[in-house]
């Protein structure tokens, strides 16, 4: 019986029968944790206890409020970061596939920018941008680049020639083919691409918050650790994570979405709808049939 024809009990059953031993695992590890710090078996300094840092958490988000604001700027760092850089990775990726001379001069110089640690760019970044946002998105950029144009040209450039062929044959133009067939060929590693872009970029904005900053969630945990407040920096680097998943999960959702014939269960619903679209178009063309006979 497929997922869709179950009962919505059995479904929940089965989810909560799936995380269990992953809540049960948690919840040992986390109760050891306490059990050890408070027993003295490790210093509460370098490593606080999981009760501690809940607090450290309750007073960020609810009592105090003092995450917000670096959140969504570290958020916000990391987005516009990875949308710049991976719309000229794109973009070379496409006059890449498109000009084997194009593709010649380009390489080395994504190679280049690939191998160079982000963190040594980091003065040079803020010495060109200053010390406000613009560095850290020119950071994000630069280190989300390359995993998409490589993922993206990948994509591109093999091909299934037999397909292609089959394309030409049937009279598509070399723009139709590309659109057509090519683009969503590549779609698959493009998505994979751009999720590791998407992580990396927020890499990028909190290694350039911890340089020199004065708004986001590196530099709040920077403050937390300089007054050896571990609690609160973990519960900070908490905060990291939280964006981490989010950026990661927006996009999954858009991968599953756009990218659905890979997963049965989207491709199964999607040509549901197209019969669905089907029948409505036969229903309206048998209608107006037969309002015309009656006429």
């Amino acid at each position: 019986m497929s997922d869709q024809k179950r009962p919505t009990s059995f479904r929940i059953f089965d989810f909560l029968f799936r995380i269990l031993p992953h809540l049960i695992l948690f919840a040992v590890i986390i109760g050891l944790w306490e059990i050890a710090v408070v027993s003295g078996l490790i210093t509460s300094i370098i490593i606080p206890r999981p009760s501690a840092i809940g607090v450290a958490i309750v007073e960020l988000y609810i009592t105090e409020g003092t995450i917000y604001r670096h959140f969504f700027i570290t958020l916000t760092e990391a987005v516009v970061g990875f949308l710049i850089g991976a719309g000229i990775a794109v973009s070379l990726a496409v006059c890449s596939s498109l000009s084997e001379t194009f593709k010649r001069y380009v390489i080395p110089y994504a190679i280049v920018l690939n191998v160079t640690p982000g963190i040594a760019l980091t003065p040079v970044i803020i010495a060109w941008f200053g010390y406000g946002m613009g560095s850290k998105i020119a950071l994000a950029a630069i280190i989300s680049f390359f995993p998409i144009f490589v993922n993206t040209l990948t994509g591109l450039v093999q091909v299934d020639e037999d397909r292609e062929e089959l394309f030409q044959s049937l009279g598509a133009s070399n723009y139709q083919v590309f659109r057509k067939f090519r683009v969503p060929a590549a779609l698959p590693l493009m998505f994979a691409g751009l999720k590791i872009g998407m992580t990396t970029a927020l890499i990028g904005a909190v290694v350039a918050e911890f340089a020199q900053a004065t708004d986001g969630v590196g530099v709040l945990m920077s403050r937390f650790s300089f007054q050896l407040n571990m609690a609160a920096s973990l519960a900070t680097l908490l905060s990291m994570t939280a964006i981490g998943l989010i950026l990661f999960y927006t996009m999954e959702f858009l991968d599953d979405r756009i990218v659905f014939w890979r997963r049965e269960s989207r491709r199964a619903a999607a040509s549901r709808a197209r019969a669905r679209a089907w029948e409505n178009q036969l229903g309206d063309m048998t209608r107006q049939t037969r309002f015309s006979g009656r006429k």
